[in-house]
């Protein structure tokens, strides 16, 4: 707080000389100024952590300096100082942006508190876009892309979550990006310099998962040849991300839900205990509460893991995502293979109307391959493959086929209500009625 810096307006010597003394004792920077207009001035030409103002000033009064002060820069803290029982006043330099306000004649311990209060928020703020900004930039490097609404969200509540310990759990398909966001919550999280231990459930066979999880001493098993560090002590103090939670089978599923509990494990063939104190992210491809109900995945396990749920959608749910996406990755493969490649609008369009079933991981092989692929310097819509082709006809063909059912149920309900009277249905449909006559034959009606 020493080198905070604070603007006094106020008009009246004796306030003046009694604040300057008491906030410089206090390491505080201060300069006086005994009018709005002045005060205005210094705002313009030096920086200010807080300007602490009077209510009546001459020239130009306290709400207007305040108001000039907010549109200029809603980040910095304004404190009004006002006559005593002046409440509506302190109400409306508050409403206008005011941190807070103090009647006069006031202690100065008083107002000391406050300053202090609202400099820690500020400090606060700036670091919450410190850290924004820090999201914000992994996730346009390549860990994860977004500025749809519903991945905004996504990113606010990585954001949220990410310096806690609680256990996190990722739901979404295959090739939604749920590593990438187990990353971005540890490297936002209080111990990103510590251990950050990735393991696939569904690589594995049990015997082989235990020892990989907890470890296993030597001649446990066959080809145990020496004592092994299993990831749960590797990820010591730092986090482990279990990767295809739902593929764990149900042994596995016991032993997981014990280290939850009781914060221990034992290695495979050994005695001792091991205490841990690892954060665990998981991801499952699958729902999981649906795999309760089935009887493949302990209850108990689940709400332990659930604690916050992540839900990535699909990448046919966050399509407005599709065009950041494809330069993101056009950016990064022109610059691994040294080309610059460009794709056409119509191209984009084609891409958008296609769902990607391998969702961000299929767009990204997409694009790989067409900037590996390509001889021109742009990408056309004749260079995608067939299937986007394809996918284009069927769209059409099933819109076609929803505008057609409504038409013929338009059609039907406009006969019943005219009790089937030809000429008044055409003319409520605005068609003539030799088009009905038509419509009604290629719909088959009657």
């Amino acid at each position: 707080m020493g080198n905070s810096k604070i603007l006094i307006v106020e008009d009246d010597e004796l306030m003046q000389e009694m604040l300057c003394n008491v906030l410089e004792r206090n390491g505080y920077d201060v300069i006086l100024t005994k009018d709005g207009e002045e005060g205005w001035m210094l705002f313009q030409e030096k920086y200010f952590d807080l300007v602490l103002l009077d209510y009546k000033l001459p020239k130009m009064n306290g709400v207007e300096l305040l108001q000039k002060i907010k549109e200029s820069s809603s980040e910095v803290i304004a404190i009004m100082m006002t006559s005593f029982g002046s409440i509506e006043r302190a109400v409306e330099a508050i409403k206008i942006g005011a941190y807070d306000y103090i009647s006069k004649p006031f202690h100065t311990e008083k107002l000391l508190i406050k300053i202090k209060r609202s400099l820690e928020l500020k400090k606060l703020k700036q670091e919450n876009i410190f850290l924004r900004k820090e999201l914000k930039q992994r996730y346009s490097t390549g860990n994860m892309i977004g500025n749809s609404k519903i991945m905004l969200r996504v990113f606010d509540l990585i954001e949220t979550i990410s310096p806690e310990k609680s256990t996190v759990l990722i739901e979404g398909e295959s090739g939604t990006g749920k590593e990438m966001v187990a990353e971005m919550i540890h490297h936002l999280s209080i111990v990103k310099n510590k251990p950050f231990i990735k393991v696939s459930c569904a690589v594995f066979t049990e015997t082989l998962l235990e020892s990989e999880l907890f470890g296993h001493e030597k001649g446990a098993f066959t080809g145990a040849l020496k004592t092994k560090k299993g990831r749960f002590e590797l990820a010591r103090n730092g986090t482990i991300f279990l990767d295809d939670i739902d593929d764990l089978n149900l042994s596995g599923q016991t032993k997981l839900l014990r280290v939850l509990q009781e914060k221990e494990f034992e290695r495979v063939g050994g005695t001792e205990t091991i205490k841990t104190n690892v954060r665990v992210i998981a991801a499952t491809k699958t729902n999981l509460l649906q795999a309760v109900k089935l009887g493949k995945f302990r209850e108990d396990l689940y709400y332990r893991l659930n604690v916050v749920p992540i839900i990535l959608p699909p990448l046919r749910k966050r399509k407005d995502d599709i065009p950041l996406l494809i330069q993101h990755f056009l950016n990064k493969f022109n610059l691994q293979m040294k080309k610059n490649i460009e794709i056409t609008s119509e191209a984009i369009q084609l891409l958008l109307e296609y769902d990607f079933p391998g969702n961000i991981r299929e767009l990204e092989n997409l694009i790989e391959r067409l900037v590996a692929m390509s001889q021109k310097d742009k990408i056309h819509t004749y260079d995608l493959p067939e299937q986007l082709q394809k996918s284009k006809e069927q769209n059409l063909g099933i819109l076609k086929d929803i505008v057609h059912k409504i038409e013929r149920e338009s059609i039907i309900e406009t006969l019943k209500a005219t009790n089937w009277k030809k000429k008044e249905t055409a003319k409520i449909l605005g068609i003539t009625t030799k088009t009905l006559w038509e419509k009604i034959k290629k719909y088959n009606i009657s």
